[in-house]
C-alpha cells in the first residue's frame, strides 16, 4: 500500500502547502498529483488529506498514514545499510547532518582522514538547522548528524561531543559594551535596550534567545533575523548590536573577536550541548562507526582552542 512514489508525493504536498505548489516542485501536473493521491485514499479507504484547510492539512487517517510510511522509509535505510554492511564494510553511503557553520568548523578536520580510510564510500550532506536535522534522523532521512539540542527522540542514540557555552556579544560601539568588561557576567536585563541580530527560528541558539528574553520579559529590539550565524557574527560585530552567540563560534574569528566584547550571562546556566546522533539499536557499518570515532577523536583536538 505505501510506495517510494506514494511517499514522494504525500511529503510534498505537505511541506509545499498545496496540490498546486507540490506538482510544481515534483515537475509534473496539479491534475496528475491529485490523480495519484485518489488512488492512494481509494486503497486507503480514507481520505489522506484536508482540502479545505490551508496550508492543507492530513486527516486522522493521513496522520497515521504518515506515521507508517516514515517507519517503512526507516526500515529501508536500515535493511540498505546492512546488506551494505554484510557485502562490504568499506562501501555504502553516508548520510550526514550537520549544519553549516558545524560544517565550516570541522568537515574540513573529518572528511580528508575519513575519505582516506574509505574512498569508495559516497558522503551525502544535509547542511541543516539542529532541529530539522535532528527530525530527519528521527524520519530515517539521515544516518549520522552533528546536532546541538536536547534529546528529543527515544529511537535516537546521543553521544554527548562537547558543551557549548553561550554568551552575549556586543559590538564595542554598544552602549553595553562601553559600560562592562570584557568577560564579565551580567544579567541580560543590561541589554533590554539594545538592537538585536537574531538567528532565524529552527537554529537551537534561536529557541535559548526567545526563552531566556521571555523569562526576562524582555522585548528585543530587533535588527535583522538571518539563517547564518557567520554572517550574524560579523555583522554584529561591525553594527551597533549585540546577539546571543555560542563562545566557540567567536574564537574562530580572531577579526571579529577583536570588535566585540563578550560576556557570560549571570544567574543562568544556559549551556548547548553538541551531539553526534544516530539511530538507536542499529547495527551500523563499519565505515560508520569509524566515522564516530574520527568525529570524536577531531571534536577533542578542537576544545582547547575554543576555551576562555
Amino acid at each position: 500500500m505505501i510506495s517510494s512514489k506514494s511517499a514522494e508525493c504525500i511529503l510534498n504536498i505537505l511541506r509545499s502547502g498545496s496540490f498546486t505548489n507540490a506538482a510544481q516542485n515534483m515537475y509534473i501536473s496539479q491534475p496528475a498529483l491529485s490523480q495519484s493521491v485518489r488512488k492512494i485514499e481509494e486503497k486507503l479507504g480514507a481520505p489522506i488529506f484536508n482540502r479545505s484547510t490551508t496550508p492543507i492539512s492530513l486527516t486522522d487517517a493521513g496522520t497515521l498514514y504518515l506515521d507508517a510510511m516514515k517507519q517503512i522509509m526507516t526500515i529501508n535505510s536500515r535493511l540498505t545499510n546492512s546488506i551494505s554492511e554484510i557485502l562490504d564494510e568499506s562501501k555504502g553511503k553516508l548520510r550526514l547532518g550537520i549544519s553549516m557553520q558545524r560544517g565550516m568548523q570541522l568537515l574540513p578536520l573529518i572528511i580528508p582522514e575519513f575519505i582516506k580510510l574509505y574512498p569508495h564510500v559516497k558522503i551525502e550532506l544535509e547542511e541543516r538547522g539542529s532541529a530539522t536535522l535532528e527530525k530527519l534522523l528521527h524520519e530515517g532521512k539521515c544516518d549520522i548528524a552533528l546536532i546541538t539540542t536536547n534529546p528529543r527522540y527515544d529511537n535516537l542514540e546521543y553521544i554527548l561531543l562537547e558543551t557549548e557555552e553561550i554568551v552575549l556579544m556586543a559590538s564595542k560601539a554598544t552602549h553595553l559594551a562601553s559600560r562592562f568588561e570584557d568577560g564579565a557576567q551580567i544579567s541580560i536585563t543590561e541589554a533590554a535596550e539594545e538592537k538585536f541580530i537574531s538567528l532565524t527560528a529552527g537554529h537551537s541558539v534561536r529557541s535559548v534567545q526567545d526563552q531566556l528574553l521571555f523569562s526576562h520579559h524582555i522585548n528585543p529590539s530587533i535588527l535583522l533575523e538571518s539563517d547564518n550565524l557567520e554572517a550574524a557574527k560579523r555583522l554584529t560585530a561591525t553594527t551597533n548590536a549585540v546577539m546571543l552567540c555560542p563562545y566557540v563560534y567567536i574564537t574562530q574569528s580572531p577579526e571579529v573577536r577583536e570588535d566585540v566584547k563578550c560576556f557570560r550571562i549571570k544567574n543562568v546556566d544556559y549551556m548547548r550541548h553538541f551531539f553526534l546522533s544516530h539511530p538507536k539499536g542499529v547495527s551500523l557499518p563499519r565505515f560508520m562507526l569509524d566515522f564516530i570515532e574520527i568525529v570524536k577523536n577531531r571534536v577533542e583536538d578542537n576544545k582547547e582552542l575554543t576555551e576562555w
